[in-house]
This record gives C-alpha cells, sequence and structure tokens, in this order.
C-alpha cells in the first residue's frame, strides 16, 4: 500500500486535543526502606483526538433502552500507553481523565485506544 507524502500531517492536523501518559511504579523510599507508588509522566502535550460513540441496545423483555457511550483516543502509532496507566485528554477545553480499556488497533498513521472513564488505580 502507496501512502501519499503528507498523508500522516493531513490526518493528524486534525486532532485538536493534547494527551498526557502518567504510570504508576514503585520507587523505594530510602528513609523506610518501604517501596512506594508513585504516578510518573510518560509522555505530555501529545497531539490526539478523543471520538465518542453512544450505543443503544435493546432486549425484548427490557422496559428500557440501556445506553452505553464508547470512547476511542486517535493518537500516533509510536505513543506507546501502557496497561493500566492513566490518560488524561484535554479537547475543546474540557479535560477528562481516561484509563486504557483495551488493546490498541494500530494502523501506519494513528492507533485507536478503547478508553474508559478513570476510577483511580488498581
Amino acid at each position: 500500500m502507496v501512502i501519499p507524502k503528507g498523508y500522516n500531517k493531513a490526518i493528524q492536523s486534525l486532532w485538536d486535543g493534547r494527551a498526557t501518559i502518567t504510570v504508576r511504579e514503585g520507587v523505594l523510599d530510602e528513609r523506610t526502606g518501604r517501596t512506594e507508588p508513585v504516578e510518573r509522566v510518560t509522555a505530555s502535550e501529545l497531539p490526539c483526538r478523543i471520538s465518542f460513540t453512544t450505543v443503544k441496545s435493546t432486549e425484548p423483555d427490557e422496559e428500557a433502552a440501556r445506553v452505553a457511550q464508547t470512547v476511542t483516543l486517535y493518537i500516533d502509532p509510536s505513543v506507546v500507553i501502557p496497561e493500566g496507566s492513566k490518560i488524561t485528554v484535554t479537547q475543546n477545553q474540557v479535560t477528562t481523565d481516561y484509563e486504557r480499556s483495551g488493546k490498541a488497533a494500530v494502523y501506519t498513521d494513528h492507533q485507536e485506544v478503547p478508553l474508559e472513564l478513570w476510577e483511580g488505580w488498581a
């Protein structure tokens, strides 16, 4: 497959969000000798885009339809987002914390990462 020159730049010009990737890792406290969990930012101000999809599902025996929203992060394929990391995205002047909820679909010009709202460290 031949990708025209500048295609990646054109796609990424649509990304109006910024993402920060934060991981939690153990750091040895020299005073106590205990390993304490510490948040560490691995990447910040990464261009990205968030997409929202609303899915309605109904079953014949249900009284009301269930509504679920799926969130997908579009970001450069070279960005590594470890499982369990916190992803803070600012888009349209709204900042929200998410976590990776599934395996990313990686393409030549972007990756699509399924997200869920952040509920805290596991």
